[in-house]
């Protein structure tokens, strides 16, 4: 007897561990929700720095010298997108997880470059960046 040769070579590939697509998963959740958070505050920062220019003082130097105003628009409106993708990635949307990363990304740059005029609030959210841009990476939710 000859058996169903699409039978005798089928191989399923190994499943990935459960938990690391639990943590991936609940970490994408909470990333919505610091962006969405995230996206706040930088609005509330941007829109401080426009309107009040000395509230922020930069002691040294920077290659990367701005001033305030322009980092307050840049923050408004990278803080309006995040809003916008941490809302998508919230409810699901596909196209949120490729946009939040990219916003994720420049959001990193831009607080680089903000070093000087805040640096422990670039640090933080450096630091969050990069871990809302692996977990949204991580997690397939079609798995």
């Amino acid at each position: 007897m000859t058996g169903n040769p699409s039978t005798v070579h089928n191989v399923t590939p190994e499943a990935e561990p459960f938990q690391r697509q639990a943590v991936a998963e609940g970490i994408s959740i909470s990333a919505a929700f610091m962006l969405i958070i995230l996206a706040a505050v930088s609005i509330l920062q941007g829109i401080s720095a426009i309107l009040d220019d000395e509230l922020y003082v930069a002691g040294i130097e920077y290659i990367y010298k701005f001033d305030t105003t322009t980092w307050g628009w840049v923050h408004v409106v990278l803080g309006a997108l995040a809003l916008l993708c941490g809302v998508g990635l919230a409810i699901g949307s596909t196209w949120a997880r490729y946009a939040a990363m990219a916003i994720a990304a420049l959001v990193i740059v831009a607080n680089f470059m903000s070093l000087p005029y805040y640096p422990a609030w670039s640090i933080v959210i450096i630091a969050l960046s990069v871990v809302i841009i692996w977990a949204v990476s991580t997690w397939r939710p079609e798995r």
